[in-house]
């Protein structure tokens, strides 16, 4: 979807371009990608590489134009990994500002619609790339109370039952966490080559802001990595517990059965064994003696809590 954005106490949509709006594209089919390429003269081996999604972030000169990639968190509620990041390539060059993102994203509807609410004056390119910084933060802070609001669910169908299952979801979550982590950490390096390379032209009060907010969310993933990582090697700790406390269980019940089987096996011979065939009580002695050692194992056992 191509949409053109003129800055006017806030983003707001028009018609068509015009010097120093924003050219933004979401989800762009190849006609869109191909149009682009041709009226503004984008760097085609540039929109190549955002269309990678492994894309790291970065900044560079190419063809005329600074090519910034940021990594933008974006959720898929049906997918194996409910959250996940993406490249968002942003292009600068005289009066165009180009944006391109390969996948629809909650994070560009809420940032324009947040420069409207606050009546928001982007006057330079490097104030436009540090708020959509400042916009990823705000979005990956908010995925991740989502992804500790799942951590909590999963851990409490866990606590009353381990199943495969809700392993395999905290798997999945873990996931998440590594993606943001290693993506924030792309983009305050991001930051950081952004005031090198614009150092005088930058609002050093909103680099501040955009530096503290990103800070916060790579603490804040960071502690909510090791919490479950901590989760998952407590929750292995107890299956390994519990397999083996089965597997002591099911040891002490093969040995207590296994007495009184040894003894029927003995008198089963077809030898004498001091016992006449003719006596009545026979049978009844033997069984008896089976349980009796049976009963004394089992209560020694008990004993030394192995049962």
């Amino acid at each position: 979807m191509l949409t053109y954005l003129k800055c006017e106490n806030g983003l707001s949509k028009i018609g068509e371009w015009r010097a120093g709006c924003w050219v933004n594209i979401e989800d762009p089919t190849p006609d869109e990608l191909t149009m682009l390429a041709a009226e503004f003269g984008l760097p085609e081996d540039f929109l190549t590489d955002i269309s990678d999604v492994d894309e790291r972030p970065r900044v560079e000169r190419n063809e005329g134009w600074m090519c910034t990639v940021m990594r933008i968190p974006i959720e898929y509620p049906d997918a194996d990994i409910p959250f996940t990041t993406v490249p968002l390539g942003v292009m600068v060059k005289d009066d165009y500002i180009v944006s391109v993102c390969f996948h629809k994203s909650n994070l560009i509807s809420d940032f324009i619609e947040h420069t409207q609410k606050r009546n928001t004056d982007i006057r330079t390119s490097p104030d436009f790339i540090l708020r959509l910084l400042k916009s990823s933060a705000f979005w990956y802070l908010r995925y991740l109370r989502d992804l500790k609001r799942l951590v909590a669910e999963a851990e409490s169908d866990l606590r009353r039952s381990i199943r495969n299952e809700d392993l395999l979801r905290l798997m999945s979550l873990q996931k998440s966490f590594v993606i943001f982590a290693t993506s924030i950490s792309g983009n305050n390096i991001l930051l950081d080559r952004i005031n090198m390379l614009y150092c005088q032209e930058l609002d050093k009060e909103l680099f501040e802001d955009v530096s503290i907010e990103l800070r916060q969310a790579e603490s804040t993933v960071a502690i909510a990595t090791q919490m479950l990582d901590r989760t998952m090697d407590t929750y292995a700790s107890v299956i390994s517990n519990n397999v083996n406390a089965i597997m002591k269980r099911l040891t002490s019940i093969s040995l207590i059965l296994m007495i009184p089987t040894l003894i029927a096996s003995f008198y089963g011979m077809n030898v004498d064994v001091g016992i006449s065939m003719d006596n009545h009580y026979a049978f009844g002695v033997i069984v008896a003696i089976g349980f009796l050692l049976a009963v004394i194992t089992c209560l020694w056992m008990r004993k030394i809590k192995w049962l």
